[in-house]
């Protein structure tokens, strides 16, 4: 056997003394056909670089080492990081796996520069995490994450849905993202009390210099804060006023009456280009 079940895992925490906590989004996969599908969802091949974020007790490290790709698993927590070498090296002695006892959300290197992410993401981090891995690791071309269904459905929304939203935006300046599947919630322990799904992305060409991008953001983060808004009153906190906001706005071919639900990236882009080319 080279994946952990049910017992294996509950057998791992109790060794480590762990409860899995709420608050620090731990919920253990102990499903090893789950495991595989999302394995395969991310399309990861022998030969292979791959990230992980938070691998916990294990289960889907062992799945991502059992195509035959490298890992490097990112985990904060001193028992789990340190317990994890053990367990593989039971399982699927020689697998090459290297851990970082960190807080993702600090890393900026990586070794061996991984092209693909993969992760179970805790909750309550998963949007921040992705976007600050995208931002500093443009060697990550794929990836595929578990996250809270509600969020994984706003990352991959399109502009004039209910769930569009900064999210959203953000995440498309990096590339393309869809959906690739539910996730029941039998197999995580502890139970969830939400839904999962699995979200893939494909980076593209970055659409902006970091400039750009940066301007951009802060007119996303304008835009949604006051989301039932027109776009010349929400804007007008970051361009000055609702009439420099208008201009700004016509000048980028987008209405001032529209709301930022209804536009895309490149729509975002353009108002903020007008503004860091004028050097606002």
């Amino acid at each position: 056997m080279s994946l952990l079940g049910p017992a294996e895992i509950r057998d791992l925490a109790e060794l480590l003394g762990i409860q899995p906590t709420k608050k620090l989004g731990q919920n253990f996969v102990i499903d090893a056909n789950t495991v595989r599908r999302i394995v395969k969802a991310a399309g990861i091949v022998s030969g292979q670089s791959v990230v992980e974020v938070g691998p916990g007790l294990g289960s889907l490290t062992l799945g991502l080492l059992e195509t035959g790709a490298s890992v490097v698993a990112v985990e904060i927590d001193t028992r789990l990081a340190t317990q994890l070498p053990i367990t593989v090296e039971q399982l699927q002695p020689g697998a090459p796996l290297t851990v970082i006892t960190q807080d993702a959300m600090t890393i900026t290197e990586l070794p061996g520069r991984p092209t693909s992410l993969v992760a179970n993401l805790p909750y309550n981090i998963s949007v921040p995490v992705l976007l600050h891995f995208l931002e500093h690791f443009s060697h990550l071309q794929t990836g595929l994450v578990m996250v809270q269904a509600e969020v994984g459905q706003r990352i991959a929304a399109d502009p004039g849905s209910k769930i569009y939203g900064s999210p959203s935006i953000k995440a498309a300046w990096y590339g393309k993202w869809r959906t690739a599947g539910q996730v029941s919630r039998q197999v995580f322990w502890p139970v969830p009390n939400v839904d999962s799904i699995l979200v893939r992305f494909d980076r593209g060409e970055l659409p902006g210099t970091e400039a750009e991008r940066l301007a951009t953001f802060a007119l996303v983060d304008a835009a949604f804060q006051q989301r039932r808004k027109m776009l010349r009153q929400s804007l007008s906190v970051v361009l000055g006023d609702s009439s420099a906001a208008s201009a700004r706005l016509e000048a980028a071919g987008v209405a001032p009456t529209a709301r930022g639900e209804e536009l895309t990236v490149a729509d975002f882009l353009a108002v903020a280009r007008d503004g860091v080319a004028a050097g606002a």
